[in-house]
């Protein structure tokens, strides 16, 4: 078991293990020496969203790096989805963003990317993870190859540009009325200016960060204000990115969230039509509703699932040459552009579609009735053993043989908060709801 990497990186409270300046510096020591391959002259690019403690820990992984004679390129805040972009533009050995994504601010991340702009590997992590407590002063840089650290400019101006280049040259947001939540996180600069640019009348919320106000009662987990705000300036589309910006949630003229299940289903019937998608299918994970898979095949379209996290999503991908993925949570990867998952990409890509039709959003993006999901969660002291328990998994086996072809059940821990998440889905909602509850009962006495 992963002592310090979950599903999407390493991430926790503030100033408490594993994201302290220590470790953290650990944590750019270890990572350091895995990427030190070759003779050439080094280079991590580290980006950040706008949490306090980012601050901290930014210095802290600069001197690991440094120590391993790394340079370190500074971003200041950024999306994720441009760190990847950079690391590979800017040929780095090393990418990473110091972000919690959609958690409140007195949490945090650290999320490293290949030289390639993906994420980590499992066996790559498990490698970075047995080097961090290990004792790596020996194989410190000698003191005439330590690495030098510096601020680089112009690369909001380089992800805008980025992001506008994915759709075609000609197309134009004019004449749309857009809010956007940018969750005083990441993309609070970045997001309102390209849709500016490409013509839209852009409504902007979120986008006065203080280190402190990140997710709170704005972006894509608290989408109520996107809401009021469309109704209120009557716009023609609302668009939520989280902390980090690489997911985004959708509302459309009418104030009706659109998840990322209606996301894909919309752009992936899209390109279906004009033949761009690489195979007849998009991955999704375990998360995703059944509705998008019935839909899909209904259009002759397949879905292969993953485990939660945009990563597993984006390597299946790459095996099995897919260009479309993501996740329920607003995760979209569209691999043709990028390497993970962009809120903003995602919601280009998903304007595209709504000009190239010449329909409303809401006759766009509300393409299939999602099934009935119930979704709780048992905290825990981030202990799996429940999950092992042999009556645990009896009542899920048999509550599966209850619902069979009409509804499914998923038990998992959560890879970034101790709780076990339950989630039932059918037909029946009044069914789906008795067996959440039930399984939740079940698991809490055993977690207690």
């Amino acid at each position: 078991m992963a002592k310090y990497f979950g599903t999407d990186g390493i991430r926790g409270r503030s100033n408490r293990p594993p994201i302290t300046p220590d470790i953290a510096m650990k944590v750019g020591m270890a990572a350091g020496l895995v990427f030190r391959n070759g003779d050439h002259r080094h280079r991590v690019v580290i980006g950040k969203d706008t949490r306090l403690s980012s601050y901290m820990i930014e210095n802290a992984l600069s001197a690991g790096f440094l120590s391993m004679g790394m340079d370190v390129l500074l971003t200041g805040p950024i999306p994720t989805p441009g760190i990847a972009m950079l690391t590979r533009s800017m040929r780095c050995d090393l990418g990473v963003m110091i972000s919690a994504s959609h958690n409140p601010y007195d949490d945090n991340g650290i999320k490293l990317f290949g030289p390639d702009g993906a994420k980590l590997s499992d066996a790559t992590e498990a490698e970075i993870e047995a080097l961090i407590d290990a004792d790596l002063g020996s194989r410190l840089a000698n003191p005439d190859a330590l690495g030098r650290a510096r601020r680089i400019d112009g690369v909001s101006d380089r992800y805008i540009e980025y992001a506008k280049r994915t759709l075609p040259r000609n197309l134009s947001l004019e004449g749309l009325r857009v809010v956007i939540d940018c969750a005083n996180g990441a993309g609070y600069s970045v997001a309102p200016e390209a849709l500016w640019e490409l013509g839209a009348e852009v409504i902007s919320l979120g986008v006065e960060p203080n280190g402190f106000n990140i997710n709170r009662e704005v972006g894509s987990t608290a989408p109520e204000a996107l809401v009021a705000k469309v109704r209120e300036v009557r716009a023609d589309i609302g668009i939520a990115l989280d902390g980090d910006a690489d997911r985004a949630v959708v509302v459309d003229e009418h104030g009706q969230i659109i998840d990322g299940d209606q996301m894909m289903a919309a752009i992936a019937t899209s390109w279906a039509a004009q033949g761009l998608l690489s195979k007849p299918g998009i991955v999704a994970t375990v998360m995703s509703n059944l509705g998008l898979e019935r839909y899909l095949a209904g259009k002759g379209l397949g879905l292969v699932r993953t485990p939660v996290g945009d990563r597993h999503v984006a390597e299946a991908m790459r095996l099995e040459g897919y260009n479309l993925g993501g996740e329920q949570s607003g995760h979209i990867i569209l691999s043709d552009y990028t390497t993970t998952g962009d809120g903003l990409v995602a919601a280009l890509q998903l304007l595209a579609v709504v000009r190239d039709l010449g329909r409303p959003v809401s006759e766009v993006c509300h393409l299939f009735e999602p099934l009935p999901q119930v979704l709780k969660s048992v905290r825990t002291s981030g202990d799996r053993r429940p999950l092992e328990d042999s009556a645990i998994r009896k009542m899920i086996e048999d509550f599966n043989g209850k619902l069979g072809d009409n509804g499914r059940i998923l038990v998992r821990a959560s890879g970034t908060e101790p709780v076990i998440r339950v989630m039932a889905e059918g037909d029946d909602p009044g069914m789906i709801a008795a067996i959440v509850d039930d399984l939740v009962a079940a698991l809490s006495a055993r977690a207690a």
